[in-house]
C-alpha cells in the first residue's frame, strides 16, 4: 500500500518505474512473439506423432527453455546482452560473437512496450485501471506481431484477455458487467457473420476464428459501446494499408493481410479513449 500512495503522490516516479517494467516485459514479449508460435506447431507435430506408429521425442521448448541465443552462430546470450534497448545499442545491434546483425525489432518492441506503459501510467497512475491497461497494451503488442508474422492469433493469449476483461468489469472498472458481456458476444458475432457472408458469397475464408476472439476480448473490455469504433476504425486502416500496399506493389492482391493488427490498434484507442471521442463526435 506505501509504493501505491508513492505513486500516487509523485506521477513521475510511476511513469519512471512504469517504463522500467514496461521495458524489461517487452524483452520478455519478444521471447513470447518468437517462441509461442513454435511451440505450438511442436505440441500439434506432437499430437499428430502420438496417432501414429513412430514417435520421436522432442527436446524441452517453452519459453524459458533453452537459454536465449544468437540465430547465426549459436552464442548464448549473457545477461548483460539481454538488457532492453541498452544492450542492443551497446552492441551497435550486432552479435557479439560472429557480428550477424541483430533485427531492430527486439529494441523497438521494448521501446514501445515501454512508451505505451509510461504513458499509462501518467494518465491513469499505477493504479488498477493503469495496470489493467499495462497488461491489455502487453497481450495487444504480443498479438500483433504474432500475427503478423504467421498470421496467428493464439488462443492462449486471446481467452485469458477476454475472461480477464469480464472479470474486471464485474468491478465496473471500464464499464458495466453486462455490457461487458454484450461486447464479449457481439463482438464475436459481429466477425463471424463477416466471415460466413464472405464465404457463401466467395467460397474463400476472408479471416480466421482468432480475429472474432480478438474482438470478442475487446468488447469484454470495453464492451457493446466500444465495437462500432474498433470495426470502423480496424476496417478502414486494413483497407488503406492493403490498397496503398497493391498500388506499390509490395502486396499481391490474392495474398491475405493479417487483421488482427488492426484489431489490436483499434480496441486500444477505443478503450482508452473511446468516450471521449464519442463526446467529441456528437456534440459536433
Amino acid at each position: 500500500m506505501l509504493m501505491f500512495e508513492l505513486f500516487a503522490a509523485h506521477t513521475w516516479w510511476a511513469v519512471f518505474f512504469a517504463l522500467l517494467l514496461a521495458l524489461l516485459v517487452g524483452s520478455f514479449l519478444n521471447v513470447v512473439i518468437l517462441r509461442l508460435p513454435v511451440m505450438m506447431e511442436r505440441e500439434w507435430q506432437a499430437a499428430i506423432a502420438a496417432d501414429s506408429t513412430t514417435t520421436k521425442p522432442q527436446d524441452n521448448f517453452n519459453l524459458a527453455v533453452p537459454r536465449s541465443r544468437c540465430n547465426h552462430c549459436g552464442h548464448l546470450i549473457r545477461w548483460y546482452e539481454n538488457i532492453p534497448v541498452i544492450s542492443w545499442l551497446a552492441l551497435r545491434g550486432k552479435c557479439s560473437s560472429c557480428s550477424s546483425v541483430i533485427s531492430p525489432r527486439y529494441p523497438l518492441i521494448e521501446l514501445l512496450s515501454g512508451l505505451l506503459c509510461a504513458f499509462i501510467a501518467w494518465q491513469y497512475g499505477i493504479t488498477l485501471t493503469g495496470l489493467a491497461l499495462m497488461l491489455l497494451t502487453w497481450a495487444l503488442i504480443a498479438l500483433t506481431f504474432i500475427d503478423i508474422d504467421h498470421q496467428l492469433l493464439p488462443d492462449s493469449i486471446t481467452l485469458p484477455l477476454l475472461w480477464l476483461g469480464l472479470l474486471l468489469n464485474s468491478f465496473e472498472v471500464f464499464t458495466t458487467l453486462g455490457n461487458a458481456v454484450w461486447g464479449a458476444a457481439l463482438g464475436y458475432l459481429a466477425l463471424w457473420c463477416v466471415y460466413w457472408a464472405f464465404k457463401l458469397l466467395t467460397g474463400k475464408e476472408g479471416m480466421g476464428y482468432g480475429d472474432f476472439k480478438l474482438l470478442a476480448a475487446l468488447g469484454a473490455w470495453g464492451g457493446a459501446i466500444s465495437l462500432p469504433m474498433i470495426i470502423l476504425f480496424s476496417s478502414v486502416a486494413g483497407v488503406l494499408l492493403a490498397g496503398g500496399m497493391i498500388a506499390l506493389r509490395k502486396h499481391q492482391a490474392a495474398n491475405p493481410l493479417p487483421f488482427g493488427p488492426y484489431l489490436a490498434i483499434a480496441g486500444w484507442f477505443a478503450i482508452l479513449w473511446g468516450e471521449p471521442i464519442m463526446r467529441w463526435y456528437l456534440s459536433s
